[in-house]
Parts: structure tokens; C-alpha cells; sequence
């Protein structure tokens, strides 16, 4: 306590501090950038029912939705975009990149062909191509088959497959001819089975090509 002679002094030093207190509060509830720490924010959304959902942190009924970021004054400071409205801004994204590519799609149509005929010969040009090396593996796919059986045949003389006492062991030489033989037709089969799909897919691209060029230019 303060004595009659002192009073005046506690007086200053009392209201001394009660001025310092509100800066030394303010100064405590904000970070060095000036801004009210995190926990300081409220958060806000709205369900589908219409409720209203507050919290320091993000209410659990808020975690799909659009969330409102409010000071400790309840003014709004931002939005935090909710899953739904992310799956909203990525299904418009590809819809406007496949609005752009169908419009250059129909640029370049436009601007490579004349006719419907140029688009069908610069098909069957391709296509005529994929099927002359269709041609060539099928033909390696019969030699190698062929050889196939041949060795198939000769393995019959050597253990373990002759039963005869007389029988010689599997020569090196055949066995790894046949594993070769064998890994062949698997890569030629491969590939015919590729060239195929790729013919598919030609045929497919070009005959949609044909439609929207005839749309273009309003031909039957």
C-alpha cells in the first residue's frame, strides 16, 4: 500500500501501466505481420440444409463445403474452396480444354482437306502401309511356326522325351533354338496384334473425321 507521502507517486505509476496494458495486449494477440494469429479466425459454411456452422476450426460439416474465413470482428477475410466446388472448377476446366480441342480439331480439318476424297486417300494410305508389315510378320509368324513343328519333331529322338535306352540328352544347340523359336512368335504375335489395334484406331479416327468434315461443310 501506498503512505500519504507517496500517494501521488503510486497514482503515476499506476496509471502508467494502464495505459501500457492495451498495447502490450494488442501486440500479444497479433503476429509480426500485423495480422491476428490463426486461432483468432473464425470458420464458416452453410449446409445444404441451410444450418450455419461456426467454429475456430473448420466444423466437421464443413469439410466438403466452401468454408468463410472470418476475423475476431466477424468480418470476412476469404473463402476456402470446399471439395465439391473443386470438383465443379476441374469438370469445367476439361470441358472448356475439349471445346478448345474440338475447335482446333475443326481448324485443322478445315484447313488440310479439300474433299471428303482427300481424307479417305490419306486413310487408305496409311492403312495400306500397316497392312504390307501385317503381311511381313504373319509371314515370320509361319516360318517360325513352321520351324517349330520341325524342331518339335526332332526333340522326339533325344531323352527325355524318347524312351528309347539308346537315346542321346538333349543337344544345347536345339534347346536354345527352340526357347528362340518360341520367344519369337511371342514378339511377332505381339506385334501383329498391335498392328491391328492400330488399324482399328485409324479406321475409327478417319471415319470421325469424315463425319464432322462433312458437317462442316454441310455435306451428305
Amino acid at each position: 500500500m501506498c503512505s500519504q507521502p507517496r500517494f501521488r507517486r503510486c497514482l503515476v505509476v499506476a496509471a502508467a501501466v494502464l495505459v501500457a496494458l492495451p498495447a502490450v495486449s494488442l501486440a500479444a494477440s497479433k503476429n509480426k505481420g500485423g495480422r491476428p494469429l490463426a486461432n483468432e479466425e473464425v470458420y464458416r459454411c452453410r449446409d445444404a440444409k441451410g444450418q450455419v456452422h461456426f467454429g475456430q476450426n473448420i466444423p466437421e460439416q464443413c469439410m466438403e463445403l466452401d468454408v468463410e474465413v472470418l476475423d475476431e470482428n466477424g468480418r470476412y477475410l476469404r473463402t476456402i474452396p470446399g471439395r465439391r466446388s473443386m470438383e465443379q472448377v476441374t469438370a469445367q476446366k476439361a470441358a472448356e480444354d475439349a471445346a478448345k480441342a474440338s475447335a482446333q480439331r475443326d481448324r485443322t480439318l478445315l484447313a488440310t482437306y479439300l474433299t471428303v476424297a482427300d481424307i479417305e486417300r490419306l486413310r487408305d494410305q496409311r492403312l495400306e502401309l500397316l497392312e504390307q508389315q501385317s503381311r511381313v510378320t504373319q509371314q515370320y509368324i509361319v516360318n517360325l511356326r513352321e520351324r517349330e513343328s520341325r524342331l518339335m519333331a526332332d526333340v522326339q529322338k533325344y531323352r527325355p522325351y524318347s524312351d528309347s535306352a539308346k537315346a542321346q540328352p538333349l543337344p544345347d544347340h536345339v534347346a536354345e533354338e527352340i526357347v528362340n523359336t518360341v520367344n519369337g512368335l511371342q514378339v511377332y504375335q505381339g506385334e501383329l496384334a498391335k498392328n491391328t489395334a492400330e488399324q482399328d484406331r485409324l479406321r475409327a479416327e478417319f471415319g470421325s473425321d469424315i463425319a464432322r468434315f462433312k458437317e462442316l461443310k454441310g455435306v451428305k
